[in-house]
């Protein structure tokens, strides 16, 4: 039987302290308020006394919504009306901006950079971070601080000329190690990080292309462990070990199960993280290329890159603890090769990176980030 992991309840409250945060930037200075711009503009208002003469001035009209809005032009606009970010580099994490999903944080892996877009623009950089960005290492993953609305901290998994790390970056791009000496290799740098409570970050890991180093206690590589990113040298606990390349973290929100997919020894696979160690859910040995994975309506989404497509399977439940053959959803020609993703409410956010993975459609605008509403229902067969 599954096990719920251990802080649920501040996860919780973590989440909802975070999407508020996010919108507040937003509102800071971060996405498109021309309609706030147009009603300062107009000025004060005052009351009109009661039997005053001349008629009524008609009612103002309604503010345009994004349908009603010119469709600006340029080499970034995609047709797309479910793109909300264009024209960047290879993509890593993407974090919804807003409780919508309608903006979006995304980073980009090769050039250390986190960006905040909605469609349409305003695109702008919130932070920097130099990373050594050979083979698949870079800026790998971000969060943003749980009290970022206070510290304006973010944190985030990278790579440097001589290891991974944990960095928390302050406002103006200032970087300060918190965890350094994971392994790094020629391949299997990327790993996945979120917080389960503001004392307590997840952090997974690759291989760093060793197997042997995933199975080995003394070593970071290929592991899965929280630390508190508070202290000036935290001490990792080790949850969970052996975890091949590609690490990606899907926490269920509904249920605050932890799910892990990532490229094994024996092929692409889906595990969920319990109390007792990690249960296998599915692997495919065919490896389409494990990428990423997000949990939304019941439903454990997987994105394939290599293969162009995303896999859906109905979370296991206490009634039903097996997940049943995947549903496969080919997105090759809507979006090409699909990497990290993201929850928010009954939908996701996926990240693409076609400019990293060999036969992606070349399309103008990429790299992209989207709303994908795609998947099965938890109610499908899991047999």
């Amino acid at each position: 039987m599954p096990l719920p992991i251990p802080g649920i309840a501040s996860r919780r409250a973590l989440a909802a302290t975070a999407v508020a945060a996010i919108t507040v930037l937003s509102a800071a200075g971060c996405a498109d308020f021309s309609e706030q711009e147009r009603s300062a503009e107009a000025g004060s208002f005052t009351t009109v006394p009661d039997g005053a003469a001349g008629p009524k001035p008609p009612p103002p009209p309604p503010p345009p919504t994004e349908e009603d809005r010119p469709v600006p032009s340029g080499p970034c606009v995609d047709p797309n009306p479910a793109v909300i970010a264009t024209c960047l580099g290879t993509t890593s994490g993407v974090r919804p901006a807003d409780p919508e999903g309608k903006s979006t944080y995304v980073a980009e892996r090769t050039t250390g950079k986190i960006i905040i877009s909605q469609r349409y623009g305003p695109q702008r950089t919130v932070a920097t971070v130099p990373v050594d960005a050979a083979g698949d290492g870079g800026l790998i993953d971000f969060e943003l601080s749980p009290t970022y609305l206070q510290d304006q901290m973010i944190y985030a998994l990278i790579s440097t000329g001589s290891d991974n790390r944990v960095v928390r970056i302050a406002s103006g791009s200032s970087v300060k190690p918190i965890l350094t000496g994971i392994p790094k290799g020629a391949t299997g740098n990327m790993g996945s990080i979120s917080f389960v409570s503001p004392t307590e970050l997840r952090v997974a890991t690759g291989n760093a292309g060793n197997a042997a180093a995933a199975a080995d206690p003394g070593s970071l590589a290929g592991k899965l462990f929280t630390i508190d990113p508070n202290l000036t040298e935290p001490r990792p606990k080790i949850i969970a070990s052996g975890f091949g390349a590609n690490v990606a973290l899907c926490p269920d929100p509904e249920s605050g199960n932890l799910f892990v997919a990532d490229s094994g020894p024996a092929g692409d696979r889906l595990q969920q993280v319990e109390a007792g160690g990690l249960r296998s859910l599915w692997t495919w040995a065919d490896r389409p290329g494990i990428t990423g994975c997000a949990v939304s309506g019941g439903v454990i989404s997987v994105s394939m890159a290599k293969a162009f497509r995303i896999d859906s399977l109905a979370a296991p439940s206490n009634a039903n603890p097996a997940v049943g053959n995947p549903q496969q959803g080919d997105v090759k020609e809507q979006y090409g090769a699909v990497g990290r993703m993201t929850s928010f409410g009954a939908a996701m956010q996926i990240a693409t990176v076609n400019k990293s993975v060999p036969g992606a459609p070349p399309t103008t605008t990429n790299d992209r980030v989207a709303i994908y509403t795609g998947g099965a229902s938890s109610a499908d067969d899991n047999t």
